[in-house]
């Protein structure tokens, strides 16, 4: 089994996506006015507007409800990021910070408030983890 995606749900898709593409670089690719994917090396953030909620189950999906999982990106260097999305997001939830299983951390939210993690691994143990 692989895990290949990540879904986030949203009421403002032009936004959401918008912002994913100015914070990572990534060109998101739309298959339909209401789908779009950013397709990194490791896996896809796909998103989605309201309107695709009920082909799946009506109700089932709130956007800018999450309040249990982070989005994480690993970078090559998350204090030049930082530097880079200074003015593009709003609401820094701690600058870079290197965390005790090794990985300096930079947390903030998207525009609906989901957590979102840009890291670099830094110690030798993390460096490994990711093969750097």
């Amino acid at each position: 089994m692989d895990l290949v995606s990540l879904r986030i749900i949203t009421g403002d898709i032009a936004r959401l996506v918008a912002f994913y593409e100015k914070a990572t670089g990534v060109q998101a690719v739309w298959s339909t006015e209401d789908f779009a994917e950013l397709t990194t090396p490791g896996a896809t953030l796909a998103i989605g507007s309201t309107r695709t909620v009920p082909l799946f189950a009506p109700g089932s999906a709130r956007p800018a409800d999450n309040h249990s999982v982070i989005i994480e990106f690993l970078v090559d260097d998350v204090d030049r990021v930082h530097r880079n999305l200074t003015g593009v997001v709003a609401d820094f939830v701690n600058e870079p910070t290197t965390m005790p299983w090794g990985n300096r951390s930079l947390l903030f939210r998207d525009p609906d408030g989901n957590l979102v993690n840009f890291f670099s691994p830094v110690t030798p143990a993390a460096l490994a983890k990711f093969g750097r």
